[in-house]
């Protein structure tokens, strides 16, 4: 079984940044790619940035290119999600989660979420 935990939301003014964090623990973890997710009210969850484990690939949503900066450290089994010049529409739970195989589309795995709130 393998534990995702996020940290580092809060609440932040437009313009600003934030960064977060997701720890894996609970076995031996290498994963195929790992993920930042997010869900505001009405609207369904959506992909933000994903990073391929072993070579570093990235994809951002189109809404948060240029903004948000996907990484990994593999030796600390953590990703990181740094967010840039933040909007009031960046609000949300920011989720992480893992796919642990190839090729079946996916995602084994999700941490408990953390609220970033960006006030204009």
């Amino acid at each position: 079984q393998v534990q995702l935990v996020e940290s580092g939301g809060g609440l932040v003014q437009a313009g600003g940044s934030l960064g977060l964090s997701c720890a894996a623990s609970g076995r031996t973890f290498s994963p195929y790619r790992m993920g930042w997710f997010r869900q505001s009210p009405g609207k369904e969850r959506e992909v933000v940035a994903r990073i391929n484990w072993s070579s570093g690939n990235t994809y951002y949503a189109d809404s948060v290119q240029g903004r948000f900066i996907i990484s990994r450290d593999n030796a600390k089994n953590t990703v990181y999600l740094q967010m840039n010049s933040l909007k009031p529409e960046d609000t949300a739970v920011y989720y992480c989660a893992a796919d642990i195989k190839i090729g079946d589309g996916a995602w084994d795995y999700w941490g408990q979420g953390t609220q970033v709130t960006v006030s204009s």
